[in-house]
């Protein structure tokens, strides 16, 4: 098998356990790798690549590994051919074709004399044939970034395909293309994703649950049918556990009743008849002892009844969910929040620059493909007026803080209990209140990042959320769905999710495509 774990172990530095004597294989093909967000997907895809070390067992993966993170740690400043990892080549190329010789250029080069050929057929491949090898990562798109990212992947022709959220910031035209190079797929491929129509595409799922990974051999949707099936019969077996016991205890009491009329009825007989006290008294303790032995059977039956509902219950799927309530907020209607005119960043808008008004309570789609500049102009509105702002990159939050310290900062005059509670709604219970943002993974950073964006003081009366679903499970994407549609402010929101768009009561739908507003 191209992946092998065998009684993996890893915790947090607060001790708090991921996985602990976890064994599980993955053959060659593509598997989806589900779960909820914060059951250790991401965790065990680093640990796979080698960026994290189990504290005990092993991890065997056969061949050369690619590795595409959630949130890649580009700086902006890194040429594309840093990123891709051709720079150092394409420079001996460039010395050897102007006259310089030297073993070193020779030495780096090696036999990739056609690396500027293969990267431009994979750039190609990807969208991305425009993109020169010298132009710097800040000035593309998020959905670039990632569709760069996995061409830096795909170039060193891995054995191993590791995945997570390939899909994020995607435009459809992205997605697609995306879907093609994967379906070419002839490696071992595990991704992590919540993309329905890519998990369609998979050979089986591998779902991770409390720290265990089961494997299904099939698709996401007939997974999803299998687990919603098992998920009934469990109901199923949980209600007809309860009413055994119910059964069972109903049954022992009525007993109890009948033997205690059933002795009382025996001593009016014994005085009635006037038998001997001693002959009186036998008669009463094999009473009582035949009482007791008929009690005691009951109760082993209710016993052995509440551990059948106990069993039933634990395998009834009970998935952390975050609980999703906005601040009030009442925006008048027809109020302007936002006046731009002539809005302009790197030339990036045709001539003249953007024109674009907000008004309460307006909820606005701000859709278009990538590279269009979607991120550029809700930063503009940002810089211009107060609105609670939620970054592609996630990148708002101080790394060194911990997240209930982010929350206090965002939220100061906030009780600390109140802030502790808001935090539990949003999964971080007890010590993981308390864990540097800097160690949280995709999901956990983004519901971080929600809590302290949505919940800052003052209430905002404008949102800017910047793909707000990536890398949240779906049940979480349906919170943050209810969320908005109650929101009571003005919101304008980047998403290629049309699914999640479909939802929200979209009153004004704007597509930014070739420097215009449409």
């Amino acid at each position: 098998m191209p992946i092998s774990c065998t009684d993996l172990a890893f915790s947090w530095p607060d001790d708090t356990p991921v996985f602990d004597g976890l064994s599980f294989t993955v053959g060659a093909g593509r598997t989806g790798l589900v779960g909820v967000n914060g059951s250790g997907k991401s965790t065990l895809l680093k640990l796979l690549a080698g960026v994290y070390r189990p504290s005990a067992g092993s991890v065997v993966v056969d061949g050369v590994v690619g590795y595409l993170p959630q949130t890649l740690p580009l700086g902006d400043d890194l040429s594309v051919a840093e990123v891709l990892g051709i720079d150092r080549v394409l420079a001996a190329l460039l010395a050897v074709e102007s006259g310089d010789v030297r073993d070193e250029h020779f030495t780096t080069i090696g036999v990739d004399w056609d690396v500027e050929e293969r990267t431009r057929a994979q750039l190609a491949r990807l969208g991305l044939a425009e993109v020169g090898f010298d132009r710097r990562i800040g000035t593309l798109s998020g959905g670039q970034v990632v569709s760069l990212g996995l061409a830096a992947q795909l170039l060193k022709e891995p054995d191993v395909l590791l995945l997570d959220e390939p899909t994020n910031n995607l435009d459809a035209d992205a997605r697609a293309r995306l879907y093609s190079v994967l379906a070419d797929w002839s490696g071992c491929l595990l991704v992590v994703s919540h993309d329905r129509e890519l998990l369609d595409r998979v050979d089986r799922v591998a779902e991770v649950d409390h720290g265990e990974v089961r494997v299904f051999g099939g698709n996401y949707t007939e997974w999803e049918a299998a687990s919603r099936a098992a998920r009934e019969a469990a109901e199923r077996t949980v209600r007809d556990a309860e009413q055994e016991v119910k059964r069972e205890k109903r049954e022992m009491q009525q007993a109890r009743e009948r033997a205690a009329r059933r002795a009382s009825n025996a001593a009016r007989t014994l005085d009635s008849a006037g038998l001997p006290r001693i002959f009186a008294g036998n008669m009463k303790r094999r009473a009582q002892e035949s009482a007791g032995r008929a009690d005691g059977t009951h109760s082993a039956r209710v016993t052995g009844a509440q551990a059948r509902l106990d069993e039933a219950s634990r395998a009834v799927r009970d998935d952390d969910k975050i609980v999703l309530e906005l601040p009030e907020t009442t925006v008048p209607a027809g109020r302007t929040l936002f006046h731009g005119e002539r809005l302009q960043a790197r030339g990036l808008f045709a001539d003249p620059g953007l024109t674009l008004d907000i008004r309460g309570p307006e909820r606005i789609a701000l859709v278009g493909p990538n590279g269009a500049g979607k991120s550029t102009l809700l930063r503009l509105i940002k810089e211009t007026v107060p609105a609670a702002y939620l970054s592609q990159r996630l990148d708002v939050l101080d790394p060194a803080l911990s997240v209930a310290d982010s929350l206090a900062a965002a939220a100061p005059s906030m009780p600390r209990a109140d802030r502790m509670n808001l935090l539990a709604r949003f999964l971080f219970r007890g010590d993981r209140a308390h864990l540097p943002v800097s160690v949280l993974s995709g999901g956990e950073l983004l519901r971080a990042t929600l809590a302290c964006v949505l919940f800052a003081e003052p209430a905002p009366h404008l949102l800017l959320l910047d793909e707000p679903t990536n890398n949240l499970d779906l049940s979480s994407v349906s919170q943050l769905e209810s969320a908005l549609t109650a929101y009571r402010g003005a919101f304008v929101v980047v998403s290629h999710d049309e699914r999640f768009l479909a939802t929200l009561g979209i009153t004004r739908r704007l597509t930014l495509v070739g420097g215009t507003l449409r």
